[in-house]
């Protein structure tokens, strides 16, 4: 099997669509010899912000010397980057290696269960973490928590940064149903920590908690972890940030007895963690300048719109557009599109895209006075629209690892000398 048959059979396990339970997962993992037993978690969840808080997380106990696993997904760009350890992607031949041996076991499992593309990278990750002997794994959720594939696990922590309104055909359509799926992540007498303020959501984990017996520390802009973080000059821009930073410092200081950490580490992982495609900002070497944001729901939105409000206030700019069709696309444009003066509406490169020419017709009645385009693909729009200073990419994740490819920008950790020269363009330019 080459590389790109591997990744080929991973791709066409998405035929099997997004199954939510812990079956088949156990079941591959007894086949794999439960590596999970083999490991320490901490457990993160949420709707927003999980992976900027386990990018903190991994940065600073890497920082403190430990070896650490990074489990997040979607990756941006190459499928690697799912499965670092210390943010060094996993190589091509171990993807192989990894994925015909999860190849030879389907066989083994009821053809009535047959494994979601999901649930098969996850055991691939607790396998090669197991493998690298890894002595702390940072794990994301994929979606909710109580029946999603990554909660076979017992953490040391369980972390929840925040209850919005996201997947609700999955999740439920209350904050409080969302809240019961992701809090299902907390296991008995394990502490949690979160930096949910909706008060019906954090009724919901608090009982959860109780019941539990597991220690609740929520995490706000009075807790001790947030003031620490006063002067701090944190590595990811945006208000935002500075909540999800608190939250991992909590998060560290909570686990001090088992994973000990020193607070100068703990800033120094905070001022340098690299997490691509939010609020990053690239400048072309002919001038222009793009600001990735991978906001993929009403909250991310309105987050990106208060940033842009205190970094980039009454700056002219270009949109480039994309959304996934299962994503509440109309009031995203909504607030979007009234911040651009030129609109460029693209397909996701994703079946479940939303139809540019969908998101044009809202783009235009949320703001009629702006010029507002359909592309065929990212390219095209970006081609056009960096012919002006400024353009704002938002609206999926996958549409950021889109603009990145074109950009030729890596998203690992180390970067490459471009990049981490673009990168330090926002503090400059801001």
């Amino acid at each position: 099997m080459t590389y790109a048959e591997a990744i080929e059979f991973l791709s066409g396990l998405r035929r099997f669509g997004l199954k939510l339970g812990l079956e088949n997962t156990l079941r591959m993992a007894e086949l794999a010899g439960n590596p999970h037993r083999q490991l320490r978690f901490i457990h993160v969840a949420g709707t927003n912000g999980k992976g900027s808080t386990c990018a903190m997380l991994e940065g600073i106990y890497r920082a403190a010397g430990w070896r650490t696993c990074l489990f997040t997904a979607p990756h941006l760009i190459g499928f690697s980057e799912r499965i670092p350890v210390n943010r060094e992607p996993i190589s091509r031949d171990d993807v192989v290696r990894l994925v015909e041996r999860a190849r030879a076991r389907l066989g083994e499992l009821p053809a009535d269960h047959h494994p979601t593309f999901f649930e098969v990278v996850v055991i691939m990750a607790l396998e090669y973490f197991a493998e690298q002997q890894c002595e702390l794994v940072i794990w994301e959720t994929g979606m909710g928590g109580r029946l999603d594939a990554t909660n076979i696990v017992m953490p040391l922590a369980s972390v929840i940064t925040n209850i919005q309104f996201d997947h609700q055909k999955w999740l439920g359509n209350t904050r409080a149903q969302i809240a019961t799926e992701k809090g299902g992540i907390i296991k008995p007498r394990v502490p949690v920590l979160t930096a949910v303020d909706e008060p019906d959501a954090l009724e919901v984990l608090t009982d959860i908690a109780r019941a539990r017996e597991a220690p609740l520390t929520v995490v706000n802009r009075q807790h001790p972890a947030f003031v620490d973080l006063a002067g701090l000059s944190l590595a990811l821009p945006g208000e935002h940030q500075r909540l999800n930073a608190a939250l991992a410092a909590a998060t560290v200081r909570q686990l001090q007895p088992q994973c000990p950490v020193t607070d100068a580490h703990l800033r120094h992982g905070l001022e340098h963690v690299h997490w691509p495609g939010r609020l990053q900002l690239v400048t072309l070497a002919n001038g222009p300048r793009l600001l990735l944001d991978g906001a993929h729901n009403l909250a991310g939105v309105a987050s990106l719109e208060q940033a842009l409000a205190r970094y980039f206030p009454g700056t002219p700019l270009n949109l480039v557009l994309g959304i996934l069709d299962d994503k509440d696309w109309p009031h995203m444009s909504g607030v979007l599109a009234p911040l651009a003066r030129r609109i460029f509406c693209v397909p996701v490169r994703s079946e479940r895209t939303a139809s540019p020419a969908g998101l044009a017709d809202s783009c235009r009645a949320a703001n009629p006075g702006a010029e507002v385009r359909v592309c065929a693909s990212v390219p095209e729009a970006l081609a056009e629209s960096t012919r002006d200073p400024f353009t704002l990419v938002a609206g999926s994740l996958y549409l950021v690892g889109e603009a990145m490819e074109w950009l030729g920008l890596s998203p690992t950790a180390g970067g490459s000398e471009r990049e981490a020269h673009l990168n330090e363009s926002f503090t400059r330019n801001v």
